[in-house]
């Protein structure tokens, strides 16, 4: 091939994207027994660790356009899991809070975490955790660097 750089094997982002398909494809079954996508997993990740929380916040902290977290909250919504209103100090702004039935879905979802790695036959050693708090580390570097691009 006259182009190496173009061969897939030589591609930083091939790695991601097949990482990124094949834990989502892990997640499928815990998230199907709780009745959710893996983005309204992660709305709701966003949401239990701090509710209240602007349409805009959400979508920073998830990496998501506008136009991709408006119709996934709106769907969320319908399906009972959270709330949007107008904030009451700046109208231009919609607040997003959990339901009850929103707040329940974190004890189920609890295990989910723990059911991956025994998924991925990884014992929850001290030291295999190390591995991932540094890789999970690496990661939020490129994560930062990337967002800089345009």
């Amino acid at each position: 091939m006259a182009y190496e750089q173009l061969k897939l094997e030589n591609q930083l982002c091939f790695p991601f994207y097949a990482v990124s398909r094949l834990i989502i494809r892990a997640y499928q079954d815990d998230l199907d027994q709780l009745g959710i996508t893996y983005p309204q997993y992660l709305v709701l990740m966003v949401l239990w660790e701090n509710d209240f929380q602007t349409v805009n916040e959400i979508g920073d902290k998830l990496i998501l356009n506008t136009n991709t977290i408006t119709p996934l909250l709106k769907r969320m919504e319908t399906m009972e899991l959270l709330e949007r209103k107008q904030s009451v100090t700046d109208q231009r702004k919609v607040m997003v809070n959990l339901t009850a039935k929103g707040q329940k879905l974190q004890e189920q979802a609890a295990d989910i975490p723990l059911r991956l790695m025994q998924k991925m036959q990884i014992e929850p050693t001290e030291s295999k955790l190390e591995e991932f708090i540094v890789l999970k580390s690496q990661l939020n570097d490129l994560i930062k660097l990337l967002k800089e691009v345009r």
